[in-house]
């Protein structure tokens, strides 16, 4: 499996006893669509490696998972801080104006009143507020999540229609200048 298959479910955070338990955290605003996982690819040196989950205890974001064959404190060291992927295969349908922050990158913004701007180039998990990443004329541009700026998700010509706050990418363009 190849990671451009697959989307990121989380990371393991920590060991969770000596008989090779590890704690990881889930990044999903629905953990317990998780409940029920029978493996998971583990990132191991930049591979993706299948492991079958033999025990998966959910507590909201976090799980208490016992792999198979990883039965010793030293076996489940090796996985720690880890990322954990699955198939894209396994996330559900979103409706027409939510979007999963992997599948956007690449979208063209056209903004309502600035028209096409730029690409986007990544996004950020903030504590506070989920940012979009754009370049826009070499600059990287961000954009808040919210539903009164990001208008409209184009999938089939992979546009992010927006309504950006006025002034917002002359900001970044005057900080580029002062430098």
């Amino acid at each position: 499996m190849r990671q451009s298959e697959c989307f990121e479910l989380g990371i393991v955070a920590r060991l969770h006893g000596y008989q090779g338990q590890v704690q990881i955290v889930i990044e999903s605003d629905d953990a317990s669509r998780y409940r029920k996982l029978d493996a998971v690819f583990v990132e191991v040196r930049g591979q993706l490696v299948p492991y079958i989950i033999q025990k998966i205890e959910l507590n909201g974001n976090r799980a208490i998972v016992k792999f198979q064959d990883v039965d010793s404190e030293e076996e489940a060291l090796k996985l720690k801080a880890s990322k954990l992927f699955l198939p894209l295969s396994f996330l559900p349908t979103l409706a027409d104006n939510q979007f999963y922050f992997h599948e956007i990158v690449g979208y063209t913004i056209q903004d309502k009143d600035l028209g096409t701007l730029g690409t986007v180039t990544t996004t950020y998990s903030m504590p506070t507020q989920d940012l979009v990443g754009m370049d826009y004329k070499g600059v990287e541009v961000l954009i808040p999540i919210a539903d009164d700026i990001i208008l409209k998700v184009d999938r089939a010509n992979k546009v992010l229609h927006t309504d950006l706050p006025l002034g917002l990418v002359d900001v970044y363009l005057e900080q580029d200048d002062a430098h």
